[in-house]
């Protein structure tokens, strides 16, 4: 098990800055690109982490603490902020984004125990019996899917402007 609490959230009190120091002050042609038909741009990512702090990680892992296997998780709606965010800018997001974020640090310090509560386990609706070491380590790694994603969206842009060097960026291959 590579798991450690303390690694995980490094990781998570990272993302607001990351996404923050990339987003902020960008053209709208940046924030708003996608890859097509059913993608996300970073505007969209953004809101989709918003509302993961809302409404996934802190709630499931409260309901583990809590209720253990007694009581399913809700489900979670991962497309829910694709019709609430038409009229903010990516800054209001962004800010949105990095209140929430410490306020689900600052619960999770008070909710875990890592030296007791890491094998808990609660009920997913999908996926059955999972341990709260499990729904750590999905937060952290979601965050690092969703900078990858942002910065993959964005560099596709000029996907086809990069000529021959196009063979040498992965990024625009995947």
């Amino acid at each position: 098990m590579k798991f450690q609490i303390d690694e995980a959230i490094e990781i998570l009190e990272r993302t607001t800055k990351v996404l923050s120091n990339l987003l902020c002050g960008l053209s709208n042609s940046w924030t708003a690109c996608d890859e097509g038909e059913a993608t996300w741009s970073a505007f969209d990512v953004i809101g989709h982490l918003i509302e993961g702090e809302k409404y996934n990680w802190i709630p499931r892992i409260e309901t583990i603490i809590s209720k253990g296997e007694t009581e399913t998780f809700p489900v979670f709606d991962r497309f829910s902020q694709l019709h609430q965010n038409s009229e903010k800018t990516m800054e209001q997001l962004l800010s949105e984004f990095t209140e929430l974020r410490l306020n689900s640090l600052e619960r999770l310090s008070n909710l875990v125990n890592a030296h007791t509560d890491l094998e808990q386990t609660g009920l997913h609706p999908e996926f059955g019996s999972v341990k709260l070491r499990e729904q750590l380590s999905t937060w952290v790694a979601h965050d690092l899917d969703h900078i990858s994603q942002i910065a993959r969206v964005m560099a596709k842009r000029y996907k086809e402007d990069v000529g021959p060097w196009k063979a040498y960026l992965r990024i625009l291959n995947q």
